[in-house]
């Protein structure tokens, strides 16, 4: 039988959790699909999938060969457009990762765009505020906002994610405003669960270019493992709330939130596509990430940016 063949019905079978939903994608019947799975474990020498009469699930052999027989058979695509049309076509599926809050206000509209540019590209975003495993989660690309990265993965910086301190008008005019970062102690604090300590690091450049630091503790009064929910407990006067300007910026700029203790700011964090390997890298992959490299500015991204004046062109 043709191998080829045989490992894209593995492929097909295990992303879709199907052997009937891949031979309906490949046009064949189940029969045909079922010894083409059969071929491609008599050539890879192992067991990949776990057949029940509910469900079929990867076994070790095929979690580790999933990600090699995927790329060869995007390989194969890609050869078979060169030697056929001599032009590449942006095609197939990619699976991406990403918190919830900057795929929901970026990356949502980042993908339609460049859906749009490629009509035979096929996205599936999974949204998740903890980290996934790139490879036991079959996935090709993640976005994490972080300054420390697993190195064993290939990172490429794509922009950098500011933070501020900021509060609702109404909550500052009940509480007051804080004029120094030990007041901040007097303070209701709105915290990410994900970061464990009850402090906020801050540095400021001084007057003399030295750099200082300082670590303020607020009272916590909630906490919560979702940006988005500390910023619409922020909006709703519950305290303060470290935010990343991605997600606040808005809010700042049209007054519903304003900074504290402006001239202190959080530690910046990179924002990086993080993959498995540059070898072997499917076009849709290469494509992506030189799409998303375009759309967010490597040092002022597009939400930092000054809104342009009243009546300017």
């Amino acid at each position: 039988m043709d191998r080829l063949t045989a490992l894209q019905v593995f492929v097909e079978t295990a992303e879709r959790g199907s052997l009937t939903a891949a031979a309906a994608a490949l046009d064949m019947s189940r029969a045909m699909a079922s010894r083409h799975l059969e071929a491609a474990e008599r050539w890879l020498g192992a067991r990949l999938l776990q057949r029940s009469t509910r469900r079929l699930s990867l076994t070790e052999a095929g979690q580790e060969a999933l990600a090699r027989c995927r790329q060869l058979v995007d390989l194969a695509e890609e050869a078979r457009e060169v030697a056929g049309q001599h032009v590449l076509q942006v095609r197939g599926r990619l699976r991406i990762t990403a918190s919830t809050s900057f795929a929901q206000h970026h990356l949502a509209g980042a993908v339609a765009d460049f859906m749009q540019a490629h009509p035979q590209a096929q996205i599936e975003l999974l949204a998740q505020e903890h980290t996934l495993n790139l490879v036991e989660d079959r996935i090709d690309l993640a976005l994490r906002i972080s300054n420390e990265l697993d190195p064993t993965l290939v990172a490429r910086r794509l922009s950098w994610c500011r933070s501020v301190l900021c509060a609702a008008p109404a909550y500052l005019a009940r509480q007051g405003e804080p004029g120094a970062v030990e007041d901040l102690a007097l303070h209701d604090g709105l915290l990410h669960s994900r970061f464990g300590r009850d402090a906020w690091r801050l540095s400021r450049t001084a007057s003399d270019e030295s750099v200082q630091s300082a670590e303020a503790l607020p009272r916590v009064r909630l906490r919560a493992n979702e940006t988005a929910v500390l910023l619409q407990a922020a909006l709703a006067g519950a305290g303060i709330a470290q935010l990343p300007t991605y997600l606040a910026g808005q809010a700042l700029r049209e007054g519903r939130l304003r900074r504290v203790l402006a001239d202190w700011e959080p530690q910046c964090l990179g924002i990086h596509a993080v993959y498995t390997s540059r070898r072997y890298q499917p076009l849709i992959l290469r494509s992506f990430l030189d799409f998303l490299a375009g759309r967010f500015d490597p040092e002022r991204p597009y939400w930092d940016a000054a809104p342009a004046a009243a009546g300017s062109v």
